[in-house]
């Protein structure tokens, strides 16, 4: 992509009102624009990382056996109430009528609408386990949206749900989504705890959440450096670490994930039943995972951020390596950078080509705020020896290179990840 056919509208400075440091680089680098409160457009790069992110998550959960689908986000209340639901979320839920008087909502999340669609689809046990997913936007009445996209009235969500015969089964099931989990955010490029949690109005027996450690975090865990124990805060503040008697140290830390042994609780209320080898009617038993896509993004670059910009991690960035021609009105350097940007989209990179007419100074720090991993700097002083300089944004490192190698040494550095 040429810059100067690109959307990028990045900002100098960000909004007064935008808190967190995610906030502030997502809207100065022009990755998202606020609609209204707790209401976001993802901007061209915005959507790029949103999409390399669900890219992530689909590889892996189709790697654990689970299959995609995209359930309705408009749901018949008539479902909701049959759990109890409709008022225990009755603050966020967004709900109307459409002409013909029906009780709608907008989905906050997907438990009544999948149990009564594999309630009408699964009737023995042969069929069973059963493991569904789908990546779509929810909705929330949030009463306070904060931190951007961290907490937002609508945002994206990747959903998953299992279906089992017995307890067995579900444990089987939890822990293939447990692992999955630790792939996929260990490939988005952070740093995680994970917690046993509270189930809540989800329901169930057992529930973990995965925790991102970063300063706009609204929750607070015990973390304890020596065995690596993690407990969500309580009313009872345990000082001392259960297992080895360390000294808990508390960290704010973004809830990235949540897993749930659901067991009856929705299974039961829809009439969701199979008939077992002696033809006796049992109950399903269900289990439900979560991760919030789109506040991935936020937690990335909590987690992923210097004074300058965002530093993406290479898995997640937008574009793989920047062009930046430091003179636009020299044939050699614009002429060079466009060889380059060819060859490199042959080799199937992601490229950004700088070519906007403006001050080298402008580039350099759109550069540096937009977060790209490697950055080809052209500029005719080094041109002069025959040397190109290749930025690691990372590690804030710079090596100069022979030009006619360029495009072999930027091969190497992204496979071996720098």
């Amino acid at each position: 992509m040429f810059w100067s056919k690109a959307f990028i509208p990045t900002l100098k400075e960000a909004p007064q009102d935008a808190e967190a440091a995610s906030h502030k680089l997502l809207l100065r680098a022009g990755m998202i624009r606020m609609l209204t409160s707790g209401v976001y457009i993802y901007l061209p790069l915005g959507l790029m990382v949103l999409n390399r992110i669900e890219t992530i998550i689909r590889e892996e959960m189709d790697a654990s056996g689970a299959q995609e689908l995209l359930l309705s986000c408009i749901q018949p209340l008539e479902l909701w109430k049959k759990t109890g639901r409709d008022q225990q979320l009755a603050e966020t839920m967004i709900r109307f009528q459409d002409r013909r008087g029906r009780n709608l909502c907008l989905g906050p999340t997907h438990e009544e609408v999948i149990t009564e669609l594999v309630k009408n689809h699964v009737s023995s046990y042969r069929q069973l386990p059963v493991v569904l997913y789908q990546i779509q936007t929810k909705f929330r009445d949030e009463i306070r949206p904060r931190f951007g996209i961290i907490r937002a009235c609508e945002f994206v969500m990747k959903d998953a749900y299992s279906f089992d015969r017995d307890q067995k089964g579900l444990e089987k099931n939890y822990e293939v989504m447990f692992t999955a989990y630790k792939k996929i955010f260990t490939r988005c490029g952070i740093k995680f705890l994970i917690t046993e949690a509270d189930s809540g109005i989800m329901g169930g027996s057992v529930s973990h959440e995965f925790m991102v450690p970063a300063q706009s975090g609204e929750d607070i865990v015990l973390f304890c450096k020596k065995c690596d124990f993690v407990k969500t805060l309580t009313e009872d503040k345990e000082q001392k670490c259960p297992r080895c008697n360390t000294p808990l140290e508390k960290k704010q830390t973004i809830e990235v994930g949540h897993i749930f042994q659901l067991g009856t609780k929705y299974s039961k209320a829809l009439g969701a039943c199979f008939l077992d080898e002696k033809g006796e009617q049992q109950t399903i038993i269900m289990g439900c995972y979560g991760i919030g896509v789109s506040r991935l993004i936020s937690a990335i670059i909590e987690q992923n951020h210097d004074e300058d910009g965002i530093i993406w991690p290479e898995d997640i960035s937008p574009f793989d390596v920047l062009i930046l021609p430091v003179q636009s009105s020299n044939e050699e350097v614009v002429g060079l950078a466009k060889k380059y940007y060819s060859e490199l989209e042959k080799k199937g990179f992601r490229v950004l080509l700088d070519d906007r007419e403006g001050t080298a100074g402008v580039k350099f720090k759109d550069a540096d705020l937009i977060g790209i991993p490697l950055r080809v700097t052209i500029g005719e002083k080094n041109l002069q020896k025959g040397e190109v300089e290749i930025g690691l944004r990372r590690e804030k490192k710079i090596i100069t290179v022979d030009k006619n190698s360029v495009v072999s040494k930027i091969a190497g550095l992204i496979k071996k990840g720098s």
